[in-house]
């Protein structure tokens, strides 16, 4: 769990990235989790599309300490709007709200979940009727409502419900060809070990995949732990001993593995690799490029925001794929779904979503065209993401360093020096080029690169950095922690 202190009191009611989060019984209470639950369905209703008659709005929630109970509560706000509540009857992987806000032709979607965050938080999720989160400005339209004052009362009663995880896995199965792709698995021997870090996407994949899997698919941490087993539900490197663990014993005994994690909500994924590798999407980007556009031909761009690696843009432009780059933010890739024809965006913390699907992360989507990709090429993950990088080039030593400054006004100071004197020299490499999509990213060579970006309200400062090693990864983010540290 995280050890950083909690707050003495809440914080001001304010939307992030993707949704209003804080400390549960701090921030997230029942008296203030009303009016912003009653405000965001007013704007849903607001903004209806032209032709769009429902009145419904969605309600899920995921497996943290409360969360059902916090769902059913906001039912009696959304109906004090003279709105109709509409209740998932478990605890739901987040995309499976916006799938049933497409599927069901609904205003939108209200989740009750932290994502990622530990065990102490909890928060709203806003889902619009286009099946994706909604975006800043919709969000500021509802902090307006909540300092305008407007009056409702939560009006009780029996809330209906729906069954949100079954219809969103008929959904998936629809669009995958299931059957063989359990065939495949089983021809090649391997085994499929699932981390859901005790998250709401628990029980999903062996569900998906059905009873002719048992015996090659195993989940782990699958039982609800509103604690997460004392760390948060990301899916990170030092979060998965258990998982690399438990790939590395089935390889050491002839059976190749794969491990697949998801994250609290189940929106974001990663993979460990047949020797134990850790593979954020960083690495599981370029596959699933090269899976959807060279062997299933599917049409469309690649998006992917700026902190990812220049392997992704590799294999797309290998195959003439047309590559936009982004703002960190999944808001930003899929404001480009809505707009275009997109093949796949993703961000390196771990979302993906397809153009083919929803404007949208979906972890267990993804996974399955993992381990679809996995099952074309004819080779465990390590061996297809190495080949990849023979055929295309490009690197796979990458880490991110989250640092914690010393106060507001050290920010500002580097904030400042970064903004009117750049570094022309990292840990003794020229800087070739300076890009400012989002923060400052320092070019140094092909696959060779350092990103500074600051968190949007806190003395927080994200180094991200690729390079053509492992160590050097390391060595570039040691300077930049120095020269932060410094300022």
């Amino acid at each position: 769990m995280s050890s950083a202190p909690l707050p003495l009191g809440p914080a001001p009611i304010k939307f992030g990235t993707d949704g209003w989060r804080g400390v549960l019984g701090v921030d997230i209470t029942v008296d203030r989790l009303l009016p912003v639950a009653a405000a965001s369905a007013q704007e849903l209703a607001h903004r209806a599309p032209e032709g769009l008659d429902s009145r419904t709005v969605l309600i899920g929630y995921d497996r943290r300490f409360l969360a059902p109970e916090l769902a059913e509560a906001i039912a009696a706000a959304v109906r004090g709007c003279e709105l109709e509540p509409l209740l998932t009857d478990t605890p739901v992987p987040t995309p499976a709200c916006s799938w049933a806000v497409v599927e069901r032709q609904a205003l939108g979607a209200l989740v009750i979940t932290a994502s990622h965050n530990p065990a102490e938080w909890l928060g709203l999720k806003i889902k619009g009727p286009f099946g994706g989160s909604v975006e800043g400005d919709f969000t500021a339209a509802v902090e307006r409502r909540l300092a305008a004052g407007g009056i409702t009362r939560p009006i009780q009663g029996v809330v209906p419900r729906f069954a949100g995880r079954a219809e969103h896995l008929d959904g998936l199965r629809r669009k995958l060809d299931l059957p063989a792709l359990v065939q495949g698995l089983q021809t090649m021997q391997w085994k499929v070990i699932v981390d859901p870090m005790h998250g709401s996407a628990s029980g999903c994949v062996s569900e998906l995949l059905g009873p002719d899997a048992i015996g090659f698919v195993e989940e782990i941490r699958s039982h609800r732990d509103p604690l997460f087993g004392g760390n948060p539900p990301e899916p990170l490197a030092p979060y998965l001993s258990e998982l690399i663990a438990a790939v590395k014993r089935s390889t050491a005994a002839g059976i190749p593995a794969v491990g697949l994690v998801f994250d609290g909500d189940g929106d974001r994924i990663a993979a460990v690799d047949e020797n134990g590798r850790f593979c954020s999407t960083q690495l599981l980007m370029p596959l699933l490029i090269d899976h959807l556009a060279r062997a299933r031909q599917l049409p469309g761009s690649v998006v992917k925001t700026v902190s990812g690696s220049d392997l992704m843009r590799l294999v797309a432009e290998g195959q003439g794929r047309q590559v936009l780059e982004m703002a960190v933010g999944f808001k930003y890739i899929a404001s480009e779904m809505l707009t275009s024809e997109v093949l796949i965006g993703g961000e390196e913390s771990g979302g993906v979503g397809f153009g083919m699907h929803l404007p949208e992360r979906d972890a267990l989507f993804a996974a399955m065209l993992v381990l679809e990709a996995l099952v074309e090429g004819g080779q465990p993950l390590g061996a297809r993401l190495d080949a990849l990088q023979r055929t295309h080039g490009g690197s796979s030593h990458y880490d991110r360093l989250d640092l914690r400054l010393a106060s507001m006004e050290a920010r500002r100071r580097l904030e400042t020096l970064l903004a009117e004197t750049p570094p022309t020299e990292v840990a003794g490499v020229a800087v070739q080029e300076v890009i400012r999509t989002d923060g400052v990213k320092l070019r140094l060579g092909p696959s060779h690169w350092l990103m500074l970006r600051f968190s949007g309200t806190e003395p927080l400062l994200r180094l991200y950095c690729e390079a053509p090693d492992a160590d050097r990864v390391q060595t570039v983010l040691a300077w930049a922690r120095s020269i932060a540290e410094a300022a």
